[in-house]
This record gives structure tokens, sequence and C-alpha cells, in this order.
């Protein structure tokens, strides 16, 4: 009866939790960092992975010989807590940075800024979170924190980190947009809801999003 009774409290829990349901980032989870969603479509990414992208249909990959990776923002600009600190976030654009200019340029020679030919790689993080509780009302905006899925109160399993990114693909030479994409990802679980998140914790789920990048720019150039 215990067991039923718990079940179903995590059950319920999850349900309440926003983004944990659902392997792709809702509609209501947008950062406003895309000019435009309304394009955006249901997809695999070459790993696997659900995504929300969108893709010229008449786009010429090959016109492109080099790609810009421009800083990775942090959108909305976040307020840093105790268990998120500033250091972290910067930590995770930097790492973010790095990843892309590693696996894109395995194809593609890095520019130095945008103009013609050149692919530019406008990212951003829009959600990070290692909580537990459902949002509250000031943290909607700010980083639109994504709330993980049971309470470790509950004592059913670790706390889970959680980062949810936006990216727009852009011709150097006159600002058209390539493609866009919206994705999210869950890192390692952290033992309690008072550790402090650290960039480690989540560069497995950067890598695997820059590697997924990479691996479209290829199946999109073999067409």
């Amino acid at each position: 009866m215990k067991l039923a009774l718990m079940m179903g409290t995590v059950c319920m829990a999850s349900i309440a939790m926003v983004g944990c349901a659902s392997k792709v980032v809702e509609p209501d989870q947008y950062s406003g960092f895309l000019k435009n969603y309304s394009q955006l479509k249901e997809a695999k990414s070459p790993s696997g992975a659900t995504v929300m992208r969108w893709v010229d249909p008449k786009l010429d990959i090959n016109k492109f010989t080099s790609v810009y990776v421009e800083p990775t923002q942090l959108y909305p600009k976040p307020q840093p807590t105790e268990t998120i600190p500033q250091t972290t976030l910067n930590g995770i654009t930097s790492y973010y940075d790095q990843a892309l200019k590693r696996e894109i340029g395995k194809s593609l020679p890095l520019a130095s800024g945008p103009g013609p030919g050149v692919i530019v790689v406008r990212a951003a993080i829009t959600a990070v979170s290692s909580k537990t509780e459902g949002l509250k009302p000031y943290e909607v905006i700010p980083i639109a924190l994504v709330a993980a899925a049971v309470s470790t109160a509950s004592g059913i399993r670790d706390q889970e980190t959680d980062l949810a990114t936006e990216a727009v693909f852009l011709d150097g030479g006159n600002n058209h947009v390539l493609a866009q994409v919206v994705r999210k990802g869950t890192g390692k679980p952290l033992e309690n809801k008072a550790q402090v998140m650290k960039a480690d914790d989540v560069k497995g789920v950067i890598d695997g999003w820059a590697v997924d990048m990479h691996q479209s720019y290829l199946k999109l150039k073999s067409k």
C-alpha cells in the first residue's frame, strides 16, 4: 500500500514538472532568442535525439567554404543562484564555443568573422537547471529554468541537471537564415539540491549537440 502511494506521488510530481514528460522543448518554453519559431518541426538528430528543427529547403550548402562560431549567449540574461553560480554559466558557454569549433571545424575552416561564403553559427543556452521544484514566477523568463523530474526529498533518485539550447545558422554574406534548431538534454545527476552544479556536469550534453551539428552538415553536404 505504501509502495503504491509512493509511486502515485512520484507520477503526479513528474506530470506537474515542466519539461520532464517531453523529449523536446515545448513552445511555451521558447526563449525568444530565435526570430521565428513557426516553421520548426519535430525531427530526429543524427544521433537519434528528438529536436525541433527547420532547414531552408532552398539551401545550397556547397556555396559555403568556412564557418564562424559566434560567442555563445545566455538568453535571456540569467539570474545566478547558489547552486548555479555565474562561474558555472560562464563555463557552460565557453565549453559550448569550444565544442562547436572542434566539431564543425573538422569539415570547414574556422573564419574570423561573417562574410560571403561563411556559415555563421549563433547559439544560446536558454535553460539551465538542477532544480526539483516547480517554476517560480521570477524564474520563468531569466534563464527559463527547466524543472527536474522527481524531488530529491522523496528519496527516489538524485537531482537532474537539465540544459536547453536554441541555435540559428546564417548566411554570413546577407544574414539569411539557413537553419534553426531547438533542443534539450540531461547531464550528470547531482547528489542533492545543495550540490553546486558545474560545467563538467553538462559537458557530455554539449558534446552531443556539437557532434550532431557537424553530422547534420555532413548529411546536407552528401545530398
